[in-house]
This record gives C-alpha cells, structure tokens and sequence, in this order.
C-alpha cells in the first residue's frame, strides 16, 4: 500500500475536486449546514414569536392606559360640568329668587363654555327661566317637562345623561339634569356641547400615526382627532374592535378585538376603556405598520446574523467533509473499476481506521471474483449453447408437425368431399359431416401450431393499416351465422361505424378464435358479437351462454396448452385458445 500523499496526489492529477464535490461530500456539507440552520433558525423562532407576542401585549397595554386615561379626563370633564350647574340648583322656587337664578345661570354660560343653553324646571316640571349662547333668554314660559325622562329620571336619580344628539346634523351634544337636594329646589337642564371634548383626545398621542376617539353608547363618533368625522355624525358600529365592545359593554360575553381596521380601512392595533356612568367608550389604536416596526429591525438584524452564522457553518462544513470524502471517493473509485470488469485494480488507503479495512476487504473481493470469473464464462456458454440448441429443435418440430401433417389432411379434406358426393342416405351424411368437422378442427390445430413455430422463429410480423371493425365483423358473421342456426342458437351482431388502427388479418383471426370456441361449446341459447366504442378505443366483445371460464382459472387460459382444472369437458386442445364464456 502506498501512502496518503501519494493517495491524494493521485485524486489530484484524476481532478480531484471534481471527484471530491459529489453526492457524498455534498450530503456531509448539507448535513453540516442543516444542524446548524435548524438550531439557529429555531432559537430565532422562538425569540422571534416571543418577543413578537411580548411586543403586542406591551403595545395594547400602553394604548389601554392611554385610552382609560383619556376616558377619566372625559369623566372629569363631565363632572366638572356636573358641579358647576349643580350650584344652581341650591335656591328655593320664589318669585324673588328669579332675578339670581338668570344671574347665575349668565355667569355659568360664561364660566363654562361647553354649556351652550341651560333651563330650569320648578318641583312640578314647569320651566321658569332658560338661558342660552344661541337663542333669546326665556322667563316664565311654563313649559311642562314633567313626563320627560330629562326631568323624572333627574328627580329619581338626581342625574340624568341624555344620549348624545347632533344639532344641525353636525355639532354632538348631550342633555345633563341634575335635581336640587331639596324637593322645591327643581331641575336644572343643561345642553352641553361635546365638541370641546376634542381638545382632550386630540392631546393624547398614539405613536406617530396612532389616534383616540370617542364613541356613544349608540356607537356614533362624539370625539376625533379629524373633526369632520364628527361632523358627519360617522356611525362606528361597523368595525369590529367597536362592536365587541360595546357586545361586551352589554354583558354579551365576547373576545375584545386586539387587531382591527379603523374608519380608513388600515389595520391596527386597537384598545379601548369605558367613560364611567356615560356609556362611551374610548379608543386607541395604532396602524401595525408602525406597531411592528422595531420589532421587524430586530429581526432584520437577526437573520443578518443567522445568515452569517450559516456562511461559517458552510465553511466549516466543507473543511470537515472534504477531510472526510477524500478516503471513501478512493474507495468508491476503486469499486467502480472492479464493477466495471478490472478486476485487476487494488485499492490503496492509509487512514488507519475502518475505511482501510474496507479497502482491504474490496481488494480481497476482486481476487475473488477474478479467479472464478474464468470459470463461470465458460459455464454460462455451455449453457447459452444448450438453449438454443433446444429452442431450435423445438422450433423444427412444430413447424415440421404442422407443415408435414397439413398435407395429409388436405387429402382428408378431399376424400370427404367426394365421398360427400357418392352419399345417398341421411345416415351417411350426418357421418360424412362429421368427420368434416373433425377434419375442421384438426386443421385449425395445425394453424395454431404453425404459429407457435413462427413466434419462437420470430418471423411473425403485423401489418398495421386502419379499417373499419364492421367489415372484420361482417366477415365473421357469415362464417358461422349458419353453422349457429343448425346447432339451435341465436346468432346476434351489433356493429359500429368506427374505424381501428390493426392488423387485419391477426385481429380477425383472434375474432374468429373466440366466436368459433362460443358456437361450438354453446349447446343452447345464443351468441353475441359486437363492438362498441369507449373514448379513443374500441371494444369487441364475445358473449355466450355456455358454461363459461372458472373465476379462479381465467387468468392462465392463454397459456400454451392450458387445459381447465378438473378435464375438458368439451375436448378443447388446450393451446391457449380457450372460451371466453361469460365475459
């Protein structure tokens, strides 16, 4: 055995790389490639659902913050409203008093801007004075308002928050009442404008892009950083995110949306947080876009590590392999040539370890296979000689029997023609028509022998032309529509106007083969042959009322010289030309 230089130094003048950079080096690199990929891919997986899970929980958690904020601002709001009319409400009902009532309730028009018109209702419901931003002050009008919900709901509960409303179709306002703690101190209404409730979502910031609004309990926008939505009375109710809350506000039980689309059709990330005693409801959301645009940096800059680890990985891969590849693409090499027929070639490896061993073993093989290859071709010649010996004897013979045989039985065939002649009686006749058929049956024996002959010589050839199946068919009706007749059967042929792609001649004689088998062992009943077609092929299909094939022999009738299990019945010659009965 030579040394390892002199083993690589030979792979390098046979083009080394090029034998190296095969299947086996390159499943090693792959492999290589693969564990490290699949380690460094999973660990980013998980880091990656992790902190995208952690990311989102982070972000609704600030929005919600945000957007419970913004809902106890707007609490504030309203209740601070709330107590500056409830100031007038402390005054009793008096004919003196109603010159300090319109005071205060000027003063309050001024001090509270949101207020655009207040009235004040008397123990029965009955308005005494009103005084607003938009309209002439009104004293002792009378009105009744008692069966109101802004005056009985204000009287039972000592407030009441009327539904949002849009004067003029555009500006949002809402009914505030509040009753006096004494029974004749009254009701004092108040018509507040929820267009300063802008200023307070309009100050909260949602990222860059992000917004809050507000919506009534109906699910109407009161309050939103673009005021013409407001203005345009714009109904919520049809995202999603405002459905489920306010399914959720109405003890519905229902998953808040977390991902939704606001009024724009973007999709955001979406929380929201009830206004106390009011029914609204505040949102915050922020386009996903934005939501996810450091954690789409992060993982930017961790596959451009998971690319870097996988270059190393496949540096370090083809080192390895290359190491390891060298000694088996010898040996490999080495098999190949003792496959190939040198069974001279020896394979040198100098590793040490098991791969010379199996060098070792390859070389021992070859000295082997080397002595005994002598012997086994001379054996496999003698053998190949026999055989054909054997298949040409057999050849000969059927050809020689069917050849030899047909020309006595040609001159059967004449004898019985003239003796058909000299017969006078009915008796002679039957007989003479029966060594007719027998002389009929023999010759169609030899005919099936001689083709036996001509397939083992292989000189039977086809002559592929296209016809029509009705003309082959026709031809086999008149060959045994009488012959039918005189046995008692009904002979029936169903024809098709389709043409075939055959061998006229072979085709026809198969036809013949398989109705001549169903009129000769038919006793009674009838035969049909017809063809019928099926896409681009045609079928031809024989059926009789014979006693058919055994389901468990069908598969061996065609044969040579098969006979049925069990005797034929029916003196068939078993040459692979049986009936088939039933099918």
């Amino acid at each position: 055995m030579t040394d390892r230089p002199k083993t690589l130094r030979r792979l390098a003048e046979a083009g080394s790389w090029r034998h190296i950079n095969g299947p086996l080096f390159r499943k090693y690199v792959a492999l290589f490639l693969a564990v490290v990929c699949v380690v460094l891919l999973v660990n980013g997986l998980f880091e990656a659902g992790f902190a995208y899970q952690e990311h989102k929980v982070s972000l609704i958690r600030i929005q919600h913050e945000q957007a419970e904020a913004a809902a106890a601002k707007i609490g504030q709001f309203i209740k601070e409203i709330e107590s500056q009319v409830g100031w007038t409400t402390q005054l009793p009902w008096s004919a003196g008093t109603i010159d300090q009532r319109k005071f205060d309730g000027l003063r309050l028009l001024r001090q509270v801007p949101a207020i655009t018109e207040l009235a004040q209702l008397d123990s029965a419901g009955k308005e005494r004075l009103r005084v607003s931003r938009l309209a002439m002050d009104v004293v002792g009008s009378q009105i009744d308002f008692s069966q109101e919900p802004k005056f009985a709901e204000a009287v039972a509960k000592k407030v009441y928050y009327g539904p949002v409303y849009f004067r003029r179709e555009s500006e949002p306002y809402m009914t505030l009442a509040l009753a006096g703690t004494r029974r004749d101190a009254g009701v004092s209404i108040a018509e507040v404008n929820l267009k300063l409730i802008w200023d307070v979502v309009s100050q909260i910031k949602v990222g860059e892009h992000g917004q809050a609004y507000v919506v009534d309990a109906q699910g109407r926008l009161i309050a939103h950083p673009d005021i013409s939505l407001v203005l345009r009375n714009t109904d919520m109710t049809r995202l999603a995110q405002v459905k489920a809350a306010r399914a959720a506000g109405a003890g519905t039980p229902t998953e808040p949306v977390k991902v939704g689309q606001d009024v724009r059709g973007r999709d955001v990330l979406t929380a929201y947080a009830p206004v106390a005693r009011l029914g609204w409801l505040v949102f915050a959301e922020l386009p996903v876009n934005e939501a996810y645009a450091p954690l789409y940096q992060a993982l930017a800059r961790s596959g451009a590590l998971l690319l870097a680890g996988l270059a190393l990985a496949f540096l370090a891969g083809l080192f390895l392999a290359r190491r390891m590849v060298v000694p088996i693409q010898a040996i490999r090499a080495g098999a190949a040539r003792i496959g190939s027929g040198d069974l001279t070639q020896r394979i040198s490896i100098a590793t040490g370890d098991e791969l010379e061993a199996l060098a070792d073993q390859f070389n021992r093989m070859a000295e082997q296979l080397q002595d005994s290859h002598t012997y086994l071709e001379r054996k496999v010649e003698e053998r190949t000689h026999q055989l054909e010996l054997a298949n040409l004897a057999k050849s000969r013979f059927l050809a020689a029997a069917s050849h030899d045989l047909r020309q006595p039985l040609h001159a059967l065939g004449l004898f019985v023609a003239q003796l058909r002649g000299h017969m006078k009686s009915a008796e002679g006749g039957r007989l003479v028509d029966r060594v007719d058929a027998a002389v009929t049956a023999m010759n169609e024996l030899f005919n099936a022998l001689l083709d036996i002959s001509k397939l083992d010589a292989g000189v039977l050839s086809t002559n592929i032309t296209e016809f029509p199946i009705a003309q082959v068919l026709r031809r086999i009706e008149s060959t045994f529509a009488e012959a039918a007749r005189e046995q008692g059967l009904s002979f029936q042929l169903v024809l098709n106007s389709a043409w075939v792609r055959s061998d006229p001649i072979l085709l026809e004689r198969i036809v013949l083969n398989l109705v001549s088998n169903a009129v000769r062992y038919t006793d009674s009943g009838s035969v049909v042959v017809g063809c019928r077609k099926r896409g681009d092929m045609v079928h031809i299909e024989v059926w009789d009322s014979g006693p058919g094939i055994p389901e468990d022999q069908r598969r061996n009738i065609f044969g040579e010289f098969y006979r049925l299990a069990g005797g034929n019945t029916h003196g068939g010659h078993g040459l692979g030309r049986p009936s088939f009965d039933g099918l």
